[in-house]
């Protein structure tokens, strides 16, 4: 079989990677990759954009492509899926209306509370003045997020009533008459987050996928801004059997149920972001339309069964009959990214080290071989997640810290406290 997967993150290298492995495949391009995914057996890149959608269906229909996986958020929003499933071209995306989950934040705030999905009190805003009256309505910290896609960095944990005046300002920055932009703000929630990720068919199945726990501030003891994510092991002991039914029952299946009375049908994966309140409540913090980066590093490092075969079940519409297996054991994926990420950081590093690791795998996100030598620089702000496997977390953590310790660059930084909450 001949695969595409769309994207340049490590959230693409590692289903490249995983994919690769089954025999049943071929040969995978990535469209447009990194230096990692350039460098696995049977994976070559091509230079298109994720969002040139129409050359990426002319690439698959000119190359016999069986199958299109989608990771990045800004092609699902820009209709992918729809193109290629317009073209006769088999695609495992949910479709651009389906996307609203994630590309409009109040679009999602206001389908859990019609559908009755646990979640924070909010409320959107188009206008700073009334955004900045709502903030009585609650004590610091208060949540200010972007409506739109940014990244997973459009969202602003303000401490105090000065940072989130100022960051509704930026916010709405642009706003005038024929401007469309808009704000929610919400109740923060305390409590400890988990990832829950499915996937899903077009007939409603659902396949849950292992647990994991992401950690989307940049600094230890989740302080600093957010980010894309800074690490993420799995699974996530939090996520108990009574939860993980609870979740499934409370929260995924509304959200199914509830899209299909809208007449939307869902296919690919989702990503549920909970808050566990000090109760054991699972709460909906947001929804991502794709696969999360970086918990699918950790994740399909776990994985047993043929990913490939998972799907082909959810773009068949058979997901019902399929059954992910998965390791005992434990994965944990440290980030290493820019310093300056998420704000302005300096790329054309030279990255040196990695021919040192030997007991974890390096997936890559931000990289880049130069066209003079090949030599591997950085090219973003995550550039790398050390991802390593092992009989518990604990010993999974040591692992990849003692690999990520082997490889260096000018400005490198990481978190050193990726999984400590799920070693007791």
């Amino acid at each position: 079989m001949k695969l595409l997967v769309v994207g340049s993150g490590g959230r693409e290298h590692a289903l490249a990677w995983k994919l690769a492995t089954d025999n049943k495949v071929e040969h995978i391009w990535v469209a447009p990759g990194n230096a990692g995914t350039s460098l696995e057996n049977k994976i070559s890149n091509i230079d298109i954009k994720a969002t040139n959608i129409e050359a990426l269906a002319k690439f698959a229909t000119d190359n016999n492509i069986d199958y299109t996986i989608v990771g990045p958020e800004a092609a699902i929003a820009a209709g992918i899926a729809d193109y290629f499933n317009a073209h006769g071209l088999k695609i495992f995306s949910p479709s651009a209306l389906a996307s609203q989950l994630e590309s409009s934040k109040s679009f999602a705030k206001d389908f859990m509370v019609r559908n009755q999905i646990p979640t924070a009190k909010y409320q959107s805003f188009t206008t700073k003045n009334e955004a900045i009256n709502y903030l009585d309505n609650f004590s610091a910290p208060w949540v200010i997020k972007d409506d739109g896609l940014a990244a997973g960095k459009g969202v602003v944990i303000a401490q105090t009533k000065l940072e989130a005046v100022t960051a509704i300002e930026q916010m709405l920055a642009d706003n005038n008459d024929k401007s469309n932009k808009k704000i929610v703000i919400e109740q923060f929630l305390t409590g400890e987050e988990a990832s829950f990720i499915v996937m899903v068919d077009d007939k409603g199945n659902i396949l849950p996928l292992a647990t994991s726990q992401d950690h989307k501030a940049r600094d230890n003891g989740d302080l600093g801004p957010n980010t894309g994510g800074m690490g993420a092991y799995s699974p996530a002991p939090i996520i108990n059997e009574q939860l993980h039914n609870r979740i499934i029952n409370d929260i995924v299946q509304p959200t199914v149920n509830g899209l299909q009375q809208q007449g939307i049908s869902y296919q690919g994966f989702l990503y549920v972001g909970l808050m566990i309140d000090k109760q054991g409540n699972p709460l909906v913090l947001e929804y991502n339309c794709r696969f999360g980066d970086p918990e699918t590093q950790p994740i399909l490092a776990r994985l047993e069964s043929s990913l490939l075969d998972l799907i082909e079940h959810g773009i068949s519409g058979t997901l019902n009959q399929a059954v992910a297996k998965w390791s005992n054991n434990a994965a944990v994926g440290v980030c290493m990214v820019s310093k300056g990420y998420p704000n302005s950081y300096e790329v054309n590093k030279k990255i040196s080290g990695l021919h040192k690791v030997t007991t974890a795998k390096v997936f890559h996100a931000g990289t880049k071989l130069t066209a003079a030598d090949g030599t591997l620089i950085t090219a973003g702000g995550r550039v790398l997640c050390v991802t390593a496997l092992a009989a518990d977390i604990k010993q999974a953590q040591a692992i990849a810290y003692q690999e990520v310790s082997k490889i260096t660059w000018n400005g490198m930084y990481f978190r050193t406290d990726i999984a400590d909450k799920a070693i007791i």
